[in-house]
């Protein structure tokens, strides 16, 4: 083991090339000096300085010694600086789920700007449904989550931050009747067949969906099932039935789809950040900036 003393010490007479004024400028006398450094040489197993009555100069083996030695010594004063900033969330890492309709939002915004104010946290993006980041989440692999579901509907066990509340409505292909329509009521809308993500991985909203339609007293016509909510417009498109997204989801150009909506009481879409209540600096810190980016629209 060679302790950082006695790097400082072999860095002093390496720079000084003086044993006389290195242990001027390490407050200490000679002979002490010479025996510490014949110790780290005896540790390292070759000599660190070739000596003669009128000079001192480096071995092959200091020279190999001394830029290492500038290293770790660099490192050592900069553990407290590190340790102080992992302890105030300024450095670390926030592994960060997803679901993909927080994109069409101003999350890719948030993100350039925590990026910019925190260059030491790194931000490690996945994009995954509730039920996946819940399965990370007990896994310990995922540190925070922006997830959808119903109105009230957060998943058990977690702090959370309200991001965004907004209605559903419908993506119908543009060759459907209905779409020449500025808005459509919910008799309009009940024989149409639906595209629709599977239960499992958002069942809130999937019930709020359902909701809908026991309300009016039917039951929906299910034609297919996908997760993204890009896959399911892109079936929309196809024709392959009409489906309920987010209302933000109508950032989500495509060609062949109209997005319509619906008079009367319709689903609702809510979207939150997750976090555990035991969560690191670095995760309370983005916690905070998102919480600023909502008080204060960049």
């Amino acid at each position: 083991m060679i302790e950082l003393r006695s790097l400082r010490q072999f860095l002093a007479v390496a720079e000084e090339l003086h044993f006389g004024r290195a242990a001027l400028r390490l407050h200490m006398t000679q002979p002490p000096l010479t025996q510490a450094i014949q110790k780290l040489e005896q540790a390292l197993g070759a000599p660190l300085f070739e000596r003669s009555s009128r000079s001192v100069r480096l071995s092959p083996a200091g020279e190999a010694l001394l830029p290492q030695a500038r290293r770790l010594l660099l490192e050592a004063e900069q553990l407290g600086t590190l340790v102080r900033a992992a302890a105030e969330g300024q450095r670390g890492r926030v592994r960060l789920g997803f679901v993909s309709t927080v994109g069409f939002g101003e999350l890719p915004r948030w993100l350039r700007a925590f990026r910019e104010q925190q260059p030491d946290i790194l931000l490690s993006l996945r994009e995954a449904t509730l039920d996946v980041q819940l399965q990370q989440f007990a896994g310990e692999d995922l540190d925070a989550g922006f997830v959808i579901h119903a109105p009230g509907a957060l998943p058990v066990g977690f702090e959370a931050l309200g991001i965004a509340r907004e209605p559903m409505v419908l993506a119908l292909s543009a060759e459907e009747a209905l779409a020449a329509k500025a808005q459509l009521a919910a008799a309009d809308i009940l024989p149409l067949p639906l595209v629709i993500f599977p239960r499992q991985i958002a069942p809130s909203l999937f019930d709020g969906v359902l909701a809908f339609y026991r309300d009016q007293q039917a039951a929906p016509v299910i034609a297919q099932e996908a997760i993204q909510m890009q896959t399911i417009v892109n079936l929309v498109s196809a024709g392959m039935g009409a489906a309920w997204v987010p209302e933000s989801v109508m950032g989500l150009q495509r060609s062949g789809v109209v997005y319509k909506r619906v008079a009367g009481r319709v689903p609702v879409c809510e979207t939150s950040l997750i976090w555990r209540p035991d969560s690191g600096p670095a995760v309370r810190r983005f916690v905070q900036h998102i919480q600023a980016c909502l008080a204060r629209p960049l």
